[in-house]
């Protein structure tokens, strides 16, 4: 039985590369189209979430999302949510419908294909590099300046298997401060199960998320960030605790 197990799991990473790739390839002509200029980055978004929910689909994973509260129209926000697996960006792009823009490590720009437009469209960080993540700032003010939102994964990078929630970077909520742009805590529940980092493991099933109520930043200055920061990582975590311990109910009443 373990040997079957292990197929599926080698055939269900394999497929996920072939869903990644399928709809850039069936796309590219207009993907091309819409980074020749910065102002139609809003037509790619809708691109983008094209190919999220493709992916999701095709992988077997719908998704299930609560909101507490919806961003409006043509309002920027910073979205933050834990981060546990490869699918957290499919699955921020199907919750969210406000144009963002990602700020992500750069080493995904080398993934052949996806990296090519990831690197033209998301804000690319080195955290190794203090020059890099001053850059990181100008071109995410930038952006919030043209009307477009943020997505960052304050974790920074996807922590241990074991550890449910990392604590998170400063920068997000600096950013945030700056410019008066609410906070938009996200927590997901179950990226980590369905298709985490370890190999030889997930399986198709629902993708829970939840949005939460916003956090707003008007009336902060630079010396809360590091309470905006706690505030919004407590949201996330009690979230990702109540999860756990609907998780532990149900598996002990079967």
């Amino acid at each position: 039985m373990i040997v079957f197990r292990y197929i599926f799991w080698t055939f269900y990473r394999i497929w996920f590369y072939v869903m990644v790739a399928l709809p850039i390839i069936i796309l590219f002509p207009l993907l091309i189209l819409s980074i020749l200029k910065e102002s139609w980055y809003p037509y790619f978004f809708k691109l983008a979430r094209i190919w999220a929910r493709f992916i999701l689909i095709g992988m077997g994973l719908p998704t299930k999302t609560e909101y507490q509260q919806k961003p409006e129209a043509n309002k920027s926000y910073m979205f933050i949510a834990n981060h546990t697996s490869m699918i957290d960006i499919m699955l921020m792009l199907v919750t969210v419908k406000n144009p963002f823009v990602f700020v992500g490590k750069a080493e995904l720009s080398k993934i052949p294909l996806f990296g090519f437009f990831y690197k033209r469209t998301c804000i690319l960080v080195d955290r190794s590099s203090a020059k890099s993540r001053q850059a990181v700032f100008l071109r995410a003010q930038r952006r919030l300046k043209q009307g477009l939102s943020i997505c960052i994964f304050p974790e920074g990078l996807v922590p241990e298997e074991h550890v449910l929630l990392d604590q998170f970077k400063d920068g997000a909520f600096r950013l945030a401060i700056n410019h008066k742009t609410p906070i938009v805590p996200i927590t997901f529940a179950d990226n980590k199960k369905r298709f985490s980092y370890t190999f030889f493991s997930g399986g198709p099933g629902i993708l829970r998320a939840k949005m939460h109520q916003f956090i707003p930043t008007e009336g902060l200055t630079t010396e809360d960030t590091k309470t905006l920061n706690q505030q919004s990582r407590q949201v996330i975590l009690q979230q990702l605790q109540k999860f756990e311990n609907i998780k532990k109910a149900t598996l002990g009443t079967e």
